[in-house]
């Protein structure tokens, strides 16, 4: 009996074993300057045919084209470990099925692709290089940014592939992304699971992508955590861009890119609406962001809907933005159910808070499908010094801003609060040191509720509020300091029911300013 046991469990050690492959046992060179490309296409296939497995970088840098996985495999790269990516075009060859800034096409290969896998992972201490610059010049020179001509000339023969390998898409003819397409050249993102079930980076860190860092697209339960991403200022070098994901996770990491540091999309676009997949039940949190064009976006491919997103526990250190929504007349879809809290901002180089539906200059149109809408959004737990401006909210007039709260917010900014095109609006104990007044403009909007807001730099010259075409709004609870000019102006046509209650105004002399178009009807009631 003694025997048996022997042997099961030395059957039961070869499976693990069997189940667990060291690259540089396998024949892999680490030596930086060898393709590991076959070596690694074998062990996957191995590891794959029993099952799944992990297969292990241990130390040394490891050179490669694109890694494709498959279900239950696990790529292990420790400390002393770099998988570094071939910067030879050819080598991303054949084009897959992959998604390029919303658009569904055929392209290069991303460098670790996945179609329609399950449960796949990169985990470890070690680095991922991109090694992007080859890519990035190819975008400028397309862009004819430089004159290549030999370049230029390897470049036109991937473009003629792209022609081949999408003779049918094709884009509306209102798209603001015709000219993109027409470039022909799409640089591959750097992870691209697409279709995929569990999906896990952990731990890792991650150099030079040559366009979209961490980009899941059409995928359920994704887990990015712990994990450091650092890509120079370079062209569309995001961080992480989940799209058209459900039940996704991005925790406790480090980023900063030459783009946006974390963004939420869905689809660009008619073919972004056909799709109709929303990025959905989104936890952000425990998170650092500082060079980046926004710290947590959304949109502006959000085409297929994105909601249920939560964002807390995040420090913004230096991004153009922090907390950024973003689309366009043309793109459909809507954004809702967002929620934000316990954010520290500093240095923001333009707004701490945009809500934007002006992202492209497309010309007004009638309310359809091709209209974006943004509603329920809420932002409480703000703090933030040295930002150029606390917060816009620009609708447009077929779509207005709706159902908007800001609560709980402090922060020093040049200019602060700009409301145009809403309703059904919620400003509630905010604080704004600015430099330029009014600390507040409103226009254009309906059923506003303010409690508690004020400035922390009085201006002589300017109002606390100033109100534009404003109807049905309700003020309270408001100590405005010394030195402002007057509480609030009100002004437009349009203006009317305006309601002051249970303020205190003991220190200006005129709390209230009426304007010249104001109609002798509107209500003002003190």
């Amino acid at each position: 009996m003694k025997k048996i046991y022997i042997i099961l469990l030395s059957l039961i050690s070869l499976s693990a074993q069997a189940k667990d492959i060291n690259i540089s046992e396998y024949g892999g060179n680490g030596d930086g300057k060898t393709s590991n490309t076959g070596i690694i296409k074998r062990a996957i296939d191995e590891l794959s045919s029993k099952g799944g497995g992990t297969l292990s970088f241990t130390q040394g840098t490891f050179v490669t084209g694109p890694i494709v996985l498959k279900s239950n495999i696990t790529l292990l790269i420790d400390a002393s470990a770099t998988i570094k990516f071939s910067d030879d075009f050819s080598e991303y060859i054949p084009f897959v099925e992959m998604r390029y800034e919303g658009v569904v096409m055929k392209s290069f290969c991303p460098m670790i692709y996945a179609y329609e896998q399950e449960n796949i992972a990169i985990k470890g201490e070690g680095t991922i290089d991109g090694n992007g610059k080859k890519w990035w010049y190819g975008t400028f020179t397309v862009e004819g940014a430089h004159k290549d001509e030999q370049f230029k000339k390897e470049l036109n023969g991937y473009q003629e592939l792209w022609n081949k390998e999408n003779p049918n898409l094709t884009i509306e003819d209102q798209s603001d992304w015709k000219r993109t397409l027409g470039k022909r050249f799409f640089r591959p993102p750097l992870m691209q699971p697409y279709k995929c079930k569990g999906f896990k980076v952990q731990g890792v860190k991650i150099i030079n992508s040559p366009f979209w860092t961490i980009n899941p697209e059409f995928c359920e339960n994704v887990l990015i955590d712990g994990i450091t991403i650092n890509n120079p200022d370079a062209p569309n070098t995001d961080g992480i861009n989940p799209s058209s994901c459900k039940n996704v996770i991005i925790s406790n990491s480090f980023i900063t890119v030459g783009d946006d540091c974390i963004t939420l999309k869905s689809g660009r676009d008619l073919q972004g609406r056909q799709y109709s997949t929303p990025c959905e039940n989104i936890t952000i949190t425990n998170c650092v962001m500082r060079a980046g064009h926004g710290g947590v976006v959304i949109g502006s491919e959000m085409s297929g809907d994105v909601r249920k997103v939560s964002i807390s526990n995040c420090i913004f250190d230096g991004t153009d933005r922090g907390i950024r929504i973003k689309s366009t007349r043309g793109r459909g879809g809507i954004v809702e159910e967002i929620r934000v809290s316990n954010i520290v901002m500093k240095d923001i180089k333009k707004e701490a808070i945009t809500i934007n539906l002006f992202y492209s200059n497309v010309p007004q149109e009638s309310f359809s499908e091709r209209t974006p809408i943004f509603r329920n959004i809420h932002i409480s737990g703000l703090t933030g010094s040295k930002v150029n401006t606390a917060c816009t909210i620009l609708g447009i007039e077929e779509s207005p801003i709706s159902n908007i709260t800001l609560s709980d917010i402090n922060i020093d900014a040049e200019t602060g609060i700009q409301i145009d095109k809403a309703k059904d609006i919620t400003l509630t104990n905010i604080k704004i040191g600015t430099q330029l007044g009014a600390t507040y403009k409103i226009s254009s909007t309906e059923n506003l509720y303010v409690n508690n807001i004020s400035t922390a730099n009085p201006i002589a010259t300017k109002p606390v509020v100033e109100l534009t075409d404003v109807k049905d709004a309700f003020i309270q609870g408001c100590f405005p300091l010394k030195g402002s000019k007057s509480f609030v102006s009100v002004d437009g046509t349009e203006t009317n029911n305006i309601i002051l209650s249970n303020n205190s105004f003991i220190r200006l002399t005129t709390a209230v300013e009426k304007g010249n178009l104001l109609k002798k009807s509107a209500a003002i009631i003190e």
